[in-house]
């Protein structure tokens, strides 16, 4: 595992976004597996950046995203479908029927994680996988204690993360109970990993994940058995990480 130390989150959006640029020079073609939440937003607006700078070409890249809310229409201003639109898709020259994300409006759950399994392989799998790691480990909507050897599936929200979720939302009632996500099986078949992290309150989660046991307790500690993670963390992220 490669470990990139960044000054600040500005720093780390700027050296993971040197990452991903690099893959789409390397192979234009590419296919990218995208995250979405607050970590990733400075590394899009990197992107975005060297686009309109004329640095990066979109034209040929694909991706697919981690996760999607299950029952969250794609108008919905909190559906991952927006949020990369908005963050990314919509300020370079990807071709829209090149980015994909789970139909969270497929009420099928059987059906609709079939069908994304099978479009990832069909892509010839991920070749850059970015992810960001939650508070408890979680990576894409795989929580704590759920087996590793997941494909694509659907899954009950824990109470906490539905707690963290309801600020974004009008009630309670609206926040979604399920999500469909990449499992970890399909994360770890990505070519190369890279998890971006910012916060003080990321630094003991980091250590728990990187160089702790590996347990379905904490799924992003499957990672360590990956042979192409590269991990960028600001300084305080990586502050309890053994020297």
């Amino acid at each position: 595992m490669q470990i990139y130390k960044a000054t600040d989150y500005k720093d780390m959006s700027r050296k993971a976004a040197n990452i991903i640029s690099a893959q789409v020079i390397m192979k234009p073609n590419c296919v990218l597996g995208l995250a979405t939440g607050s970590t990733p937003i400075g590394t899009y607006q990197q992107l975005i950046e060297w686009y309109k700078k004329g640095d990066l070409d979109f034209s040929d890249v694909t991706t697919v995203n981690l996760d999607e809310y299950k029952g969250l229409p794609r108008t919905n201003d909190q559906s991952y479908y927006y949020f990369m639109h908005q963050n990314l898709f919509d300020q370079v020259n990807i071709n829209p029927e090149n980015t994909h994300l789970p139909n969270g409006m497929e009420p099928n759950s059987e059906k609709e994680c079939a069908r994304y399994e099978s479009l990832i392989h069909s892509l010839g799998g991920v070749d850059l996988q970015l992810l960001g790691l939650g508070h408890n480990g979680h990576i894409g909507f795989n929580e704590p204690g759920e087996a590793f050897e997941k494909e694509t599936h659907c899954v009950d929200l824990q109470e906490r993360t539905i707690e963290a979720n309801k600020r974004f939302f009008a009630s309670a009632d609206d926040v979604p109970k399920q999500a469909y996500t990449m499992g970890i099986k399909t994360i770890m078949q990505a070519k190369k990993i890279l998890v971006i992290v910012s916060g003080e309150d990321k630094a003991d989660i980091v250590a728990k994940a990187f160089f702790g046991p590996v347990t379905p307790a904490v799924p992003a500690s499957i990672l360590q058995m990956h042979n192409d993670v590269t991990l960028v963390g600001d300084e305080v992220a990586l502050s309890k990480i053994p020297r």
